[in-house]
Order: structure tokens, then sequence, then C-alpha cells
């Protein structure tokens, strides 16, 4: 991106959301910008090209007191609202539940009626690899703390897919020490995450990635392997060679079984042509062969390897395919997770509109020294600094709880206003806390809630009248269409009394509707901590 500062909008709120909207189409941000499709299968930034013209141009002239409407990707409407309001709201892929299936969706699709947004591609809140590294070490720092002992050297873990959410594997293995192999059916993908140096090294063969694999767990040292082949395929192979991995899982964008898998026994320009010439048969061979994946994957599990789904839907589709059992496998946010986000902790981004790395920079260096005390912190901001190449507008992410969130918004709000950064900055996060998803963030509540959506639609009005400048409510993102409900913010912070209320008024009331969500559920730490806010109904 280039160093853009001045404005083509009429206030920063909208110049800031254009430059995001931008940034997710970015060549070195979104994994396919010529089809629009940012990460996870076909989740897109807009519907199609008149609609991305079309944002842009309303973005421009949007005033300060208008709400731009965005439906599935389309800018449908402007309307006189107030400054404190958001400047875009939008829906993305919802369907009425009784028709919100696959089937109702691609043909809508086809008519160019709605498009698949994921969670952060349609709300513009993406930023490359690094917007979910945090999390997947975490997952894995949570997986060595109940297994292993605290710590993953001299272990290894086989997984799959290195799209924009895969990506961040390699890379969450190491930071806890571990050994990562990664199947990837794509090439391309493989050699540019080598590039960008989110793993370390590709192997030639299933039995050169096996000996590097070995050789690093006997050095006990963390080390990343990239193998291009297929999942199932070489899931299988490794099996038949006897060998047990100490943790397996997967995330290949399994959620979608038309667009997003490749079945065994199909390359991947087989796939392509496959899809578009015969899609039903596509289909049923993309069934049958997730059934023979995840049944390996469960051989592995009888076998001793700890093994998760990593929140792609693939046990639920293998189930749904006829495989009995698959369910016993657990997903990884209530095997994991759960307490980060009772303690209302989650994945909170900042991005420098200004498009200069020294912005981000300096935000870390005040980071560093106002959570000195704090190692999950400053180790994971020392640990970015070192590793992560910013894609598209330099960014962070850092798991922060409310305080914690409060703190860095005071931050940002004093550098602006001693004019220490170039432009303002946005803030946003990962959609994981605010989401009915019952095959993911919200599998197992104690109350058997999981499928209840109430709660991330009341986060998008919430957080609507709280101050934020986009709000999102979509469905889908992670596990795909049917499966989930889901609710984005953004807020542009500019260094004004008027963005810094409204930056502190929505992460006040964004975390604390997470808080109550699981509170409500019944989790002890959660009903703890709303009371320590003053969030509870008592």
């Amino acid at each position: 991106m280039g160093r853009v500062i001045w404005l083509r909008c009429r206030g920063w709120e909208q110049e800031g959301l254009l430059r995001l909207f931008m940034n997710s189409l970015d060549p070195e941000v979104a994994e396919c910008p010529e089809e629009l499709i940012v990460y996870g299968g076909t989740g897109k930034a807009a519907r199609d090209w008149e609609s991305v013209e079309r944002i842009k141009e309303k973005l421009m002239q949007l005033e300060n007191d208008q709400t731009l409407l965005v439906q599935s990707g389309k800018p449908v409407g402007v309307f006189t609202s107030h400054p404190f309001a958001p400047r875009v709201i939008m829906a993305g892929s919802l369907l009425v539940p009784a028709y919100s299936d696959y089937d109702t969706f691609w043909q809508l699709e086809r008519r160019g009626q709605t498009a698949y947004g994921q969670s952060t591609a349609s709300c513009w809140a993406y930023i490359g690899t690094q917007g979910v590294l945090e999390g997947t070490a975490n997952t894995y720092g949570e997986v060595a703390r109940r297994h292993f002992g605290g710590s993953l050297r001299g272990r290894w873990v086989l997984t799959s897919g290195l799209g924009g959410m895969g990506a961040a594997q390699p890379l969450g293995v190491e930071y806890n020490g571990g050994v990562a192999l990664v199947v990837e059916v794509d090439e391309a993908r493989v050699d540019r995450r080598l590039r960008n140096s989110l793993c370390q090294m590709k192997a030639t063969s299933l039995d050169d990635a096996l000996f590097l694999v070995r050789e690093a767990v006997l050095r006990k040292e963390p080390r990343s392997v990239a193998l291009v082949g297929n999942a199932a395929d070489v899931y299988r192979a490794v099996l038949q060679r006897g060998v047990v991995p100490d943790v397996v899982t997967d995330q290949t964008a399994a959620h979608d079984l038309l667009n997003g898998y490749v079945p065994a026994g199909v390359s991947l320009s087989e796939a392509i042509k496959l899809r578009a010439s015969a899609p039903e048969k596509y289909l049923e061979r993309s069934r049958s062969g997730i059934v023979e994946h995840v049944k390996t994957m469960m051989e592995f599990m009888r076998n001793g390897a700890v093994v998760f789904d990593y929140g792609n839907n693939i046990r639920h589709q293998a189930a749904a395919a006829g495989l009995t059992g698959a369910l016993e496998i657990p997903g990884f946010v209530s095997a994991y997770l759960r307490d980060y986000f009772c303690a209302g902790r989650g994945p909170f981004r900042w991005i420098a509109l200004s498009g200069r790395a020294e912005d981000i920079y300096a935000l870390d260096e005040f980071i560093l020294a106002e959570f000195k005390d704090d190692e999950a912190i400053t180790n994971w901001i020392r640990f970015v600094q070192d590793r992560i190449p910013f894609q598209g507008l330099p960014a962070r992410i850092c798991w922060l709880n409310l305080d914690q969130r409060l703190r860095l918004v005071d931050i940002i709000i004093k550098l602006l206003r001693e004019r220490k950064l170039g432009a303002p900055v946005a803030l946003t996060r990962d959609h994981m806390g605010n989401i009915a998803s019952p095959w993911r963030e919200t599998e197992k509540m104690p109350d058997g809630s999981d499928a209840i959506a109430d709660w991330p639609v009341l986060s998008g009005l919430l957080n609507a009248i709280s101050g934020a400048s986009l709000v999102s409510i979509q469905q889908g993102g992670g596990v795909g269409i049917g499966y989930s409900i889901h609710a984005g913010m953004t807020v542009i912070v500019d260094g004004s009394g008027l963005s810094g209320k409204k930056a502190a008024q929505v992460t006040y009331s964004d975390v604390g509707l997470g808080i109550i969500r699981h509170a409500d559920a019944g989790y002890p730490l959660a009903r703890e901590m709303s009371r320590q806010y003053g969030l509870n109904m008592d």
C-alpha cells in the first residue's frame, strides 16, 4: 500500500473505511483479488466489480451524518442518520432459517443476489494471516498445556490447509516449540507462505517430509514443513506407515464442499474443471472423500494422537455424509479457548491507516511499556515484530481483555493528539467472541443454548448505538452457510473527542456483550467477570 495521507472522503471515518475496503482487496492481502475473494474459500469483500466501484464512490460522497447500507457486498442505499451513528451498516449472506442451506445460497449467488462474506472479508477487517495468528498460537498453547506439560517441544503436529486462516498454523506451532507438517494441495499457496516466512521449508515427498519432522523432533527444535498434496491422501499414507503424530487437525476450507474442498484422488486443476462442469458429481466425491479423511483422523485419535476440529466444520460434514462417530472429535473452541471468551479476552486488531509501518512500531513501544508486566502480551509483540511481515496496511493483533483494550484506546488517542502517528487508526476484531456457531464458538454451552442466534444480533445492534464506524451482521463465517450467525465492528480513531468517546464506548459494549452471553450460559468465570465489570443484572 502507498502512504496516502490526504483525504478523498468528507471525514476520517469514511476515509478509514475506504482504506480498509481497498486493503482487503490488495494483492498482498487477498487470496484471489481478481475474483474479489479475500480468504476462506469464497469469502468476498464485495459482490461484483460494479459494487466495488459503487462502494468507493459512495464512501467518498458520504457526509458525516449519513450511513451507507451494504446488502451482501452490494451498496443499496444512503440514509441520513447522525454523527454518532455508523457510517456503514451491512448484512451479509443472511437467509430465512428454513432456506439457509448451500443449495439455496448457491442458486441465489449464481443469480447475483448474494455473496459469501466469511467473517472479516465482507466487513473489510481482514489483515492477512496475522489476523488469526495469535488465536492459532493460543490454541496450540492450550493443547500443549492440557496434554504435553506446557510445551510442544519434541512433539509434532500433522495438519493441512495453507489458506488465509490455515497459513497461521506453522508459526502457531513453532511459537509453542513444536514441529508442524502442513499439507496443502495448491503449490502456489505453499510457495507464497514460504516467501512470506510463514513456513520454513517445503518437502519434496512424504518420506522427505517425515524425515525433516523426525529430525526436528529428536533435536527438540521448532520447525515447520509444507508438503504439496491432498490432505486425505497424505493422512492415510502416514497412517499406513504406522506413524502416529502427537496432534492431528485440519484447516482446509471443508465448510464448502464445492468451492473449498478438494477430495482425495482429484488434482487441483481437475477439481477446478469438475466444479464447473459437473458440480453434483463433485459434491458426491467431496462427501465420500471427506468421510475417508475424517475416518483417518479418528483412527489417529484411537492410536493416541490428540485430534480436534479446527473450526472448518469437517467433522460435521463427515457426519452428515454418514460417518458414525465423527462428532466424537472435539472442537477447538470448546476444548481449548472457552475460558478466553468467558474472561472477555479475544482477538483485537489495530490498523495504521497511514500505511506507515512506523505507526505500528510506535504503538508497539508504548504497548511494551504499558504492559511490561504481562509476558503474554510482551512476548507476543516481540515475536510478531521479528517474524511477521505486514500484508497491505500495517497492522497488529493481540488477544486482550476489556481493561487492556481500553488502555490501548487511550494510548492511541494520546499518540494521535501528540501527532506521533501519521494518520488515524482503525480498531476491529475477529468475530470469535460475538457469534452463534453450534459447531465452533458456541459448541457445548452448559445451558444447551448453542444455536441461540440472538446474541450476535444484539451485538451488532449494541455496537451500532455505541458508536461503531461500521457494523455487520453475517452468516456462515468459518463453518459455512447455515451453521453460524456473527457480528463484526470497526471503529476509526482520529484523536478527536467524538472518536475517543465512540472507541471507548464500543470497546466496552463489544466485550461486555460477549461476557454477558457466556455468563448467561452459566460459566462461573464469565459470571465473575460480569460482576467485576458491572455487567450483571442482579
